[in-house]
């Protein structure tokens, strides 16, 4: 029997909710943020301010979903407007995990 770490478990997804239906459809988005928040909860990953304002209540985003623990922190208001108006909006340098 060896030590090493179990791979995550996909999760499932047996519901017809509407979050249930995104979750299938955009799985690998789920999965990225699955990722995220077990690294928070292990301490892996740490929430930092917005990178734009610096307020403390943020959001993690993706800029690539391959790159899981790799995130931009960003309040909510910063990140919507990201989302709606581009990735261009604030192209201040991204954070990766140590």
């Amino acid at each position: 029997m060896t030590d090493e770490p179990k791979p995550p478990r996909p999760p499932s997804l047996k519901s017809e909710t509407r979050q249930t239906n995104w979750r299938r459809t955009n799985l690998p988005k789920y999965q990225a943020h699955l990722a995220v928040q077990r690294a928070l909860m292990s301490g892996a990953l740490e929430k930092r301010g917005c990178e734009v304002c610096g307020a403390a209540k943020v959001d993690a985003h993706h800029d690539r979903y391959d790159e899981p623990l790799n995130v931009r922190w960003l309040c909510r208001s910063h990140h919507v407007k990201l989302h709606h108006y581009g990735e261009d909006m604030f192209p201040i340098g991204r954070q990766q995990a140590d």
